[in-house]
């Protein structure tokens, strides 16, 4: 293909190229957790049907979801019935898809996932209704409930047109039975029996909407990085464009690289790799930088347990990354980019690398990007899985070879950093948001969010959860909304103990607080962090003293071992965190974790030992009853709730 030029681009390139869906089609999510759970064998089930039966049936793979509880997540667009969604589906099942629901119209039972997108208005007519007891009572409901739909359907003559299937997950939790019409997703909730026959008269037979019964919560969710995750083929740049790629880097390059900076500036785009530090000031930093040369590097080097956020970008919609390089590059004068991924995410490298070949291909990355004369290129660097090379000065450390370790800071990297030279560092979440703020202006994005905590935020929801996922929700969303008005609430329906944000550098934030909105102040006044966006969920049986030593652990084994709070002061916090948790330790092994804290925050070289203590503080001011229970009740108690935890029993039942 000849090279895109920038009025190309702008006027429309998929409607020139004939990239227009068809009216039927098949998705699946094949990122890392829908390939381990069998998306691939998926795929070429569908396929090989597809063949098979004679349907000229496009099935196309995509990114992530979000529903990493429902993984491989099959997608299905037919006229008649809308779109839809599929959890857990294998290859045993994938054949059904294509037989009854593309042939026949025909949904399957307990395997469909309802859209969080409901409708309002019944535009035509209803092909099909969903129920989902949603109360803790559950199955036996939800099937006494669809025959008795089924019944009524029958008894106004709807039976052969409208078809009852139970649902696997509405998206909409503890509002008693929950109904949903499609195609128009038109949603009921707290249904009772007495309004079957209302349903089924009015709604179904004349198309009315039932006011008292409707569900009008607002989604929480608003998609601006995930905006393509599960839309496109992250492996073809011609789908991408269809979805608008690279429209936000041709604004810029209109605009020029002031205008930019301004732009980023006026949104309120803070950094998401943990810091918050405002990403258009940090750009302007480094344009004003006298030099001959700078470099924009994205930082991917994810590394926080449980975190899967900038994983899933980078295999759902590598391009937007890549997008949002090219802008920061072209904004702060650079002509060359590079992609700092853990080796360990290889799906993520493969799918970058093809995004950069793609654009190349097609004028988009190279010399003269779009006939603008501006040149720009990417290199990707694979990083051996060292936490801390996620700090700034390490991660430049090991793209120029030199073992991983951090460097005193004055002077930052947006004014000596790579190889000597002015550099910007943003994280993968950062850059995907950039093209959307171009493309859409500042504004835009700053009307989501609240204070100086403006945009949306992606959180890696798991742990005691029901359903753990990908979830993004403008700033300012409450922690609760997040537990359990999306993810459906604690696992075992057992009582929330707390939540954990911003991984091992996070601290841990109890039930009490759980209406706080998300803020980067706020979580720091409870002391814990955003961080890069990892959200554990713990129960009731949890301890504190056994959670707190797993995050030392992890930040003593991580620890590069340069400076001395953090090499010798994780390591003594431990031992003493360890002593307590055998039943021999005092008093005064608190205060001494205090000091060491104290210490470890004030001198420490970087941010993993600043903020190795804070989940630890945290668990101490909010939990420290239960490290008073282990140094009063001793050995013969930790010996009790070990064999308790051991048992699967309820730690209450062991205290």
């Amino acid at each position: 293909m000849k090279p895109l030029m920038l009025d190309q681009l702008e006027k429309g390139v998929p409607g020139a190229l004939g990239l227009k869906e068809p009216g039927s089609w098949i998705r699946v999510g094949l990122d890392t957790g829908g390939i381990a759970a069998g998306g691939h064998q998926v795929l070429h089930a569908l396929r090989h049907t597809c063949s098979q039966s004679g349907r000229a049936l496009p099935v196309w793979k995509t990114g992530s979801y979000g529903y990493a509880y429902l993984d491989p997540v099959v997608e299905v667009r037919t006229p008649e019935l809308g779109t839809v969604l599929y959890g857990l589906v294998d290859e045993a099942i994938a054949p059904s898809i294509v037989e009854e629901h593309v042939g026949l119209g025909k949904l399957l039972q307990d395997r469909v996932v309802a859209s969080r997108s409901v409708g309002d208005q019944l535009d035509g007519p209803t092909t099909a209704i969903l129920v989902q007891d949603t109360s803790r009572e559950g199955g036996d409901k939800t099937r006494f409930f669809e025959s008795s739909l089924a019944e009524e359907l029958f008894a106004h003559g709807h039976a052969d047109t409208v078809q009852v299937v139970r649902a696997l997950d509405m998206g909409v939790y503890h509002e008693g039975l929950v109904v949903q019409l499609l195609p128009s997703r038109v949603t009921y909730v707290n249904v009772l029996s007495r309004d079957i026959a209302r349903i089924v008269a009015e709604s179904v037979g004349k198309g009315e909407v039932l006011e008292d019964l409707l569900w009008t919560r607002p989604n929480p969710q608003v998609r601006v990085v995930l905006r393509n995750c599960g839309f496109i083929d992250p492996e073809d740049l011609e789908d991408a464009l269809r979805r608008g790629a690279y429209l936000g880097l041709a604004k810029a390059l209109r605009a020029g690289p002031v205008e930019t900076i301004a732009t980023v500036k006026e949104s309120g785009l803070r950094g998401r790799g943990g810091a918050g530090f405002p990403t258009g000031v940090k750009w302007e930093f480094t344009r004003k930088t006298e030099s001959d040369e700078r470099y924009i590097i994205c930082n991917a080097d994810e590394g926080d347990p449980g975190a899967f956020m900038d994983r899933s970008v980078l295999e759902g919609d590598p391009h937007a990354v890549l997008e949002g390089l090219m802008i920061g590059g072209y904004a702060m004068g650079a002509n060359r980019g590079f992609f700092y991924i853990r080796a360990e995410y290889p799906l993520a490298v493969k799918r970058v690398r093809m995004a950069i070949d793609q654009a190349r291909a097609r004028g988009l990355l190279g010399r003269n990007i779009l006939g603008s004369g501006w040149d720009f290129d990417v290199i990707v660097r694979l990083g051996a899985g060292a936490f801390v090379c996620g700090e700034e000065t390490a991660l430049i450390a090991s793209i120029e070879g030199r073992r991983g370790s951090p460097e005193p800071r004055p002077p930052y990297p947006s004014v000596k950093g790579l190889w000597g030279k002015p550099t910007c560092i943003n994280n993968v979440e950062t850059l995907a948001a950039v093209p959307w703020i171009l493309e859409r202006g500042a504004p835009a994005y700053a009307a989501l969010g609240m204070e100086k905590s403006r945009g949306t935020k992606v959180f890696a929801v798991t742990g005691k959860v029901k359903n753990p996922q990908l979830v993004e929700v403008p700033m300012g969303t409450t922690v609760r909304e997040i537990v359990y008005g999306i993810c459906g609430g604690v696992q075992d329906d057992f009582e929330l103990k707390g939540v954990q944000t911003g991984g091992p550098s996070g601290g841990i934030i109890p039930d009490k607080h759980l209406d706080t909105p998300i803020t980067y102040e706020s979580l720091q006044a409870l002391g814990s962090i955003m961080g890069s966006g990892g959200m554990l969920v713990m129960d009731e049986n949890d301890c504190m003293v056994d959670v707190t030593a797993f995050y030392l652990k992890f930040c003593v084994d991580e620890s590069c071992g340069k400076c001395a709070p953090c090499r010798v002061g994780g390591y003594q916090m431990l031992q003493i965190v360890l002593k307590i948790a055998r039943g021999r330790g005092s008093q005064e092994d608190i205060e001494q974790i205090r000091r060491i804290c104290t210490a470890m925050q004030t001198a420490s070289l970087c941010g993993l030992g600043q903020t190795a203590p804070n989940p630890i503080l945290s668990a101490l001011r909010y939990f420290e009853h239960e490290f008073r229970a282990y140094i009063e009740g001793g050995s013969a108690y930790a010996r009790k709730r070990k064999k308790a935890l051991a048992e699967g029993k309820n730690l209450r039942e062991a205290s």
